[in-house]
């Protein structure tokens, strides 16, 4: 595979970033997700990182080195990171299940499909046009599929940020996916956190990375989110894959080096992911969370 990619996440006017993101790859296969933990809820960075680390395990043990199906894959990968989190959550005694938005993409074979539960949002981009995009799940979309709001007032309402489904709630979540699509090369597919996409229109993203490419296009809407937000910015995160390859071209096994940028090769800490080579165990992850939720339970019992 042939891809350029790009990966930044920023805690924007918040105390703490619960913004999640990450790619891995195999020789036939890759992986991008993005998950934002809802601030609404206790510990929504934990969910995240839960999520996180169940999704691109789920890859590792399944792309050897493809992935039989990616569609099914995909929605299984969710559907298990959200039973990991409600089993965490009762497993350390927390009094309210953390909870996160996700968004995930495979691509393999030339081509792409996609999942996602919240509004963590994913967009198809092709010579400056918006392709495809997820459809969030949210009051405030709801409200403009029946016509009720032009999408245009959707950044100042009120319940902008009530959402509807996501990883971690009392029921399962709905896990929406996409048909599978061809890349063409120079296709970008963009994920991102709703702190990037809520104050820039579609229109924006997408002539800012025709213009500028995925490496400088991407800081560069970063930071006029921040700007257009002000002090009350969200977390942002985005992660962005362009495709470089012909249909029909040859197969590479990595990631030309220069085409790695420091973003996406960064130690696992708040925002940052996980490249090629920088899997974590089973028993790391399991390490890991039940460290998560030994602190967390000291955290509500010193509340308590």
């Amino acid at each position: 595979m042939q891809f350029s990619i790009f990966q930044e996440s920023r805690r924007g006017g918040r105390k703490s970033n619960q913004d999640r993101v990450a790619y891995c790859y195999s020789r036939n296969a890759l992986l991008m997700l993005l998950a934002d933990g809802m601030g609404g809820h206790l510990h929504g960075e934990i969910a995240a990182q839960i999520a996180l680390q169940s999704i691109t395990q789920a890859f590792k043990r399944a792309a050897q080195p493809r992935l039989p199906d990616p569609g099914a894959f995909l929605r299984d990968a969710l559907l298990g990171a959200h039973h990991a989190i409600v089993q965490g959550a009762a497993e350390a005694g927390l009094p309210e299940t953390p909870r996160t938005t996700c968004v995930a993409s495979v691509v393999q074979d030339h081509s792409a499909c996609w999942a996602h539960a919240g509004d963590s949002r994913l967009y198809h981009l092709r010579e400056g046009r918006i392709l495809a995009q997820t459809k969030d799940h949210s009051l405030v979309q709801q409200l403009i599929d029946s016509g009720r709001m032009r999408e245009e007032a959707a950044p100042a309402h009120p319940a902008r940020n009530r959402i509807y489904n996501c990883l971690g709630s009392a029921r399962p979540p709905r896990v929406d996916l996409s048909a599978t699509v061809r890349l063409e090369a120079g296709d970008v597919l963009l994920l991102c956190s709703d702190g990037l996409w809520s104050p820039l229109s579609g229109k924006i993203i997408s002539s800012a990375i025709l213009k500028d490419g995925i490496m400088q296009a991407v800081p560069g809407l970063l930071d006029e989110a921040e700007r257009r937000a002000g002090r009350e910015c969200d977390n942002l995160s985005a992660i962005a894959m362009r495709w470089e390859e012909q249909p029909g071209g040859t197969q590479s096994e990595q990631i030309p080096a220069e085409r790695k940028p420091p973003q996406a090769l960064a130690a696992k800490t708040a925002g940052a992911g996980a490249a090629q080579g920088d899997y974590l165990s089973d028993d790391e992850i399991e390490r890991a969370i039940a460290q998560i939720r030994n602190a967390i339970k000291r955290q509500t019992d010193d509340k308590t």
